[in-house]
């Protein structure tokens, strides 16, 4: 039976444990290309035990940032800068995937932690901001949350192929800069989620309308990197498989699209919500712990690929039962992997592995080894009983 530290192959990719960084927005970009700060934050990343590594949404356009100072993978010369981080990834274990995306209606903003013009973050800049740009959809519809309510351009046909085009683009310079794990955003709103639900969508022509339709434009992507992406390397998509709306994308839906792109040569699925609008009730059930991963597992048995999810798996027990239970393959912590750069130790230790430090860098490994004494003398806490 495998558990959260089995190591996991999906094609010619052996990752050394099922735990993930999920992509975790930093805002700390210039005009698209990654640093000093990346190679930092995600190294820490690798050397603390995660077995796949993801930056962040990276943009395939400079209009698919989510804020000006978001990362992209429009143009080649963006391609050294990614390689520096995923050469810093490989070096410490892990295996460097990129999350590719397009911001859709939901670009152009302030990022949530900044103070702009006297206002606190999370809102949208107007076209003419000079840092800001015009906006588009499947359909010329705002978001609702009061913070994006600037028009919203209605996508051609030909600015859709456009985009499938851009898509290839970003994924052959992915493959460039050394990633070897490739997902694509269809969720949070974003535009692969805004075409797939009907609350963005209002489209009569082939890519609105019907589910099949709807999700024409997330299957035409998905063709398109396939042509171009390492056959050896994982293909994967996060789908927004619930809008939380009676009006919105249901996870029937979800478990139908998911099948469709299985055809289309998809090798594992990481399935989260929607936001495709703020009118979302309170659910009791999104609450609970591992409440996605228990939903993935319905697609898991149902469509037969491998599944990764995130949502309230930060407990070391939650997160190594989903793995035990088959639920999902790989489990994505988001704000735990930022509040803990080694949460896969902590999370050995708490499991009560035999040597929890073996995930770490030889050297480092060595040294706690053998010259720990009393845990509280290298500030680690007690192990809970």
């Amino acid at each position: 039976m495998a558990d959260l530290f089995s190591p996991l192959t999906v094609k010619g990719v052996t990752l050394r444990n099922r735990i993930g960084m999920s992509p975790m927005t930093m805002h700390e970009s210039v005009d698209g290309t990654m640093n000093d700060y990346h190679v930092m934050y995600l190294g820490a990343r690798a050397a603390g035990g995660f077995g796949l590594i993801f930056p962040e949404q990276v943009a395939i356009v400079p209009e698919g940032r989510t804020t000006p100072d978001c990362a992209g993978i429009w143009a080649d010369h963006q391609v050294e800068s990614h390689a520096r981080v995923t050469s810093m990834i490989r070096k410490f274990g892990a295996v460097a995937g990129i999350q590719l995306g397009h911001t859709g209606r939901k670009g152009s903003e302030v990022a949530k932690h900044d103070v702009v013009d006297g206002h606190q973050g999370g809102w949208q800049l107007p076209p003419d901001h000079p840092r800001g740009w015009p906006v588009s959809g499947p359909s010329a519809v705002s978001y609702d949350d009061g913070h994006h309510d600037h028009p919203v351009h209605a996508l051609t046909v030909e600015e859709i192929r456009g985009l499938h085009r851009s898509y290839a683009d970003a994924a052959r310079r992915a493959a460039d800069a050394g990633y070897q794990w490739l997902e694509m955003h269809f969720a949070h709103g974003y535009l692969g989620a805004e075409f797939f639900s009907p609350l963005a969508n209002h489209r009569d022509d082939e890519y609105g309308g019907s589910l099949e339709n709807r999700a024409r434009f997330l299957l035409e992507a998905l063709d398109a990197v396939r042509e171009v992406w390492p056959e050896e390397y994982p293909l994967t998509m996060r789908l927004g498989s619930d809008d939380g709306h009676p009006d919105g994308v249901q996870f029937d839906d979800a478990i139908t699209a998911v099948g469709w792109m299985a055809e289309h040569g998809l090798d594992l699925a990481d399935m989260s919500m929607g936001f495709n609008t703020g009118d979302m009730p309170d659910r009791p059930d999104f609450h609970r712990p591992a409440f996605m991963a228990e939903r993935a597992a319905r697609v898991r048995k149902e469509v037969g690929i491998p599944m990764m999810s995130s949502w309230n798996l930060g407990l070391p027990a939650d997160a190594d039962a989903a793995v035990r239970d088959e639920w999902i393959d790989v489990v994505l912590l988001g704000t735990p992997a930022l509040a803990n750069p080694h949460w896969p130790v902590w999370a050995a230790r708490e499991l009560g592995r035999e040597r929890p430090f073996e995930l770490l860098p030889d050297d480092w490994q060595w040294w706690i080894e053998h010259f720990r004494g009393p845990e509280q003398s290298i500030g680690l806490p007690p192990v809970a009983s």
